[in-house]
């Protein structure tokens, strides 16, 4: 592993999703933390810090990729990421409606779902779901 890279990950893993989120993350045991790395190593800095697509397009992409693939717990995250990238609340309700005709009604439900308990914690922790956040390459 890269520590270098695994540095670079974490800082933009906590630009999206929040310090808070990646210092849980970080305190893995000795059996998730190699994961942890990984994520923070390849998803995180090879991946999400590449200069062909901007923040806000690359977490639209994992709204509609994490719908399709039914998974309402990354999903709820990311949703919350994409907020902090720039996208409207309005802007995530079209992607989960386009997804739910794409990938089947059940998985846009369970997307609705985790959407609403997404918007309820920014507003819990007083951030306004439409003021967007940061757009960064």
């Amino acid at each position: 592993m890269n520590k270098d890279a695994i540095k670079a990950g974490l800082h933009t893993r906590s630009q999206v999703l929040g310090a808070a989120h990646v210092a849980t993350s970080m305190n893995a045991d000795d059996f998730s933390k190699p994961l942890e790395e990984l994520v923070s190593e390849y998803c995180w800095h090879e991946i999400w810090n590449r200069p062909g697509l901007d923040r806000r397009t690359r977490s639209a992409i994992n709204v509609a990729m994490l719908t399709a693939l039914n998974r309402p717990q990354q999903l709820k995250l990311h949703i919350q990421g994409a907020i902090n990238n720039g996208l409207s609340k309005q802007e995530v309700q079209e992607i989960l409606l386009q997804t739910a005709v794409y990938c089947g009604v059940p998985a846009g439900m369970d997307a609705f779902k985790a959407a609403r308990l997404a918007f309820a914690e920014l507003e819990t922790q007083s951030l306004e779901p439409s003021a967007g956040g940061a757009d960064h390459a």
